[in-house]
């Protein structure tokens, strides 16, 4: 179960709502929904069919976690561009084209006959959905002016559910097996879907005057983070399954000079009067720095947690997709449930809420490995439900305010550019923690594929994401007390 935050679509900018109120605004909204729902779908669909996927196309173990990390390390690239795109050709035809660009990709993510075809897919997916979830915020202000309250209240719930749900849907699509597509329809769904928002969309979101027209994309500033981001995340997937060759090595470290020319080109182009791709002042405040931090070792530990939960369920237990999405279903309920005591609490306890989130989901963790470590054949899904429920109440707990939170001590004026900036180190938390879990728990398992060798790595998976859980706790104390005024649920 790959799991992404029901948080807000990302602004570029902040504008003041419009007082007018489009016609056909709740229609916009649906199509804004669906385009939304193609991108939580397909972020949480891979774990459950990484498995079935290699059986049916080959390729090597890395295989299992590319086809989650490359979609997300691609969304961590492309938000840094995304929202800006927005801005210079306006929301609407962004929009349309990050729709159009998802619905090629997913068709040819279906028709992939290679792991390779798949995965490059799949980073074209990602792609586009950074370009296409950007432009969600602003479209609905456009929509519903001085109301967006009211659009948010209905769309908060409805991607929270999405998010938690995809891997059951994933598996029950798996299993139906319709016409033969196994797998292959948990892309093909997205063809419907999109063409509604496609199609609706096209016909009723307003096409407003772009925000920045005629300024210039940063594109060397885009190629050096997509550099960075792949020089660290690509010998951490690879490197295990190649015995750590030296030039894996020298790519992990050599990560660290490509962030550094990538800071010194924001701030020459902030000197300069241009535009940069990062606002980097907003790095100057602990309370934010800390949250980025916080973000990136949640989502990368609530991530590749989930990879390792799906791989011993399937790999392990034998379990077949659907098997493994319905015993996550104890999980699913737990993140609704958090959810709901976390939209509800969030204006009263602050990041208290976050800390006590983080309790539950330790307390959770702890259950699951007693449960590892002392499981012999009959290991069921059962024995896994109390936990799971446990550690899913404490996710959920932290979703709902965490970027309210996060961005509390910032001006108005910063919003835009820290909101991206976060999201985009909440999908390169994820790649990370597919690929460092991910590597350590294969690499347990080693030559000895049995089931106490994948006891044994579901273990050790789940005591390093208890110590990822600890180090967000301790950094947590470092963020805003409370969450940023005017904060709803919805956000």
């Amino acid at each position: 179960m790959t799991v992404t935050a029901p948080s807000a679509p990302v602004p570029a900018t902040a504008p003041p709502a419009p007082a007018g109120r489009h016609p056909h605004r709740w229609l916009g909204l649906f199509a804004i929904l669906a385009a939304d729902l193609l991108n939580l779908l397909d972020s949480t669909v891979a774990n459950v069919a990484a498995p079935v996927i290699r059986a049916d196309l080959g390729g090597s173990l890395a295989t299992l976690q590319w086809v989650a990390a490359g979609y997300t390390l691609a969304m961590a690239v492309g938000l840094l561009t995304g929202g800006r795109l927005g801005d210079m050709f306006g929301r609407r035809r962004m929009m349309m084209t990050g729709i159009a660009g998802f619905l090629v990709t997913s068709a040819a993510c279906a028709l992939a006959v290679s792991p390779e075809m798949l995965i490059g897919a799949r980073v074209l997916q990602g792609v586009f959905a950074a370009i296409m979830v950007p432009q969600s915020f602003g479209l609905i202000r456009d929509l519903f002016g001085t109301e967006v309250g009211k659009a948010f209240a209905a769309l908060g719930p409805v991607i929270g559910m999405a998010t938690i749900l995809g891997p059951v849907v994933a598996g029950l699509l798996i299993e139906a097996d319709v016409l033969g597509t196994g797998w292959r329809m948990i892309f093909l769904i997205n063809l419907p879907l999109g063409a509604f928002a496609l199609i609706v969309g096209w016909k009723v979101l307003p096409e407003a005057e772009p925000v920045a027209r005629g300024q210039r994309l940063d594109l060397i500033g885009a190629l050096l983070a997509a550099t960075g981001m792949f020089t660290l995340v690509y010998p951490l997937v690879q490197g295990h399954e190649l015995g750590w060759p030296t030039w894996s090595l020298i790519m992990l470290a050599g990560s660290v000079p490509v962030f550094a020319a990538f800071v010194r080109h924001q701030l020459r182009r902030t000197r300069s009067g241009r535009t940069p791709l990062v606002e980097l002042g907003v790095l100057a405040r602990r309370s934010y720095t800390s949250g980025v931090a916080f973000a990136v070792i949640f989502f990368g530990a609530i991530t590749g947690f989930s990879l390792a939960v799906g791989l011993f369920l399937q790999l392990g237990l034998g379990y077949t997709p659907l098997d493994a999405s319905l015993t996550m279903i104890s999980w699913a309920a737990g993140a609704f449930v958090g959810s709901i005591f976390g939209g509800t609490m969030m204006n009263r306890l602050g990041r208290h809420l976050l800390h006590l989130g983080l309790a539950v989901m330790a307390a959770g963790l702890v259950g699951l490995y007693l449960v590892f470590s002392t499981a012999e054949a009959g290991l069921g899904g059962w024995d896994l439900a109390a936990p799971m429920v446990a550690f899913g109440i404490g996710m959920g707990m932290i979703f709902v305010p965490l970027f309210d939170i996060i961005l509390a001590d910032l001006d108005e004026r910063e919003i835009g550019s820290a909101s991206g900036l976060v999201s985009s180190f909440e999908q390169l938390g994820a790649s990370l923690g597919v690929a460092a879990l991910g590597t350590v728990f294969f690499g347990t398992v080693g030559h000895h594929p049995h089931l106490h060798g994948f006891l044994d790595a579901a273990g050790l998976v789940t005591l390093l994401t208890v110590g990822l859980t600890s180090a967000a706790f301790v950094i947590g104390f470092m963020l805003p007390r409370k969450a940023r005024e005017g904060a709803s649920p919805a956000h």
